[in-house]
């Protein structure tokens, strides 16, 4: 299983982020948190509440869970990235391929 990081700025993208990888079949599942972020952008530090969705997914559907994110997400550049689960339940591993195509 791949868990993929996206933020995102508000509730609203975080659902349009979920609803669209949902219904593409290419993720299973995803939660939406608020976080408070800080970073650098054009020379200054900026301070914001946004929000990030965890989306699980495959290894084999990471290119395109990054494809269909770009093309409708809001930002510039979005933070889109993953890691792999190493250890995880088989039925909960089953159910994800299952409900992927």
């Amino acid at each position: 299983m791949r868990i993929v990081y996206i933020t995102v700025k508000n509730a609203g993208d975080a659902k349009k982020i979920s609803h669209h990888l949902l219904h593409k079949r290419i993720v299973a599942c995803t939660n939406i948190f608020p976080i408070e972020s800080m970073f650098w952008w054009n020379g200054e530090i900026q301070e914001n509440v946004e929000f990030v969705v965890l989306a699980k997914t495959t290894d084999a559907n990471y290119d395109k869970v990054e494809k269909e994110v770009k093309e409708i997400h809001e930002y510039e550049v979005p933070a889109i990235y993953s890691w792999k689960a190493d250890k995880i339940s088989k039925d909960y591993e089953k159910w994800i391929k299952k409900e992927i195509k």
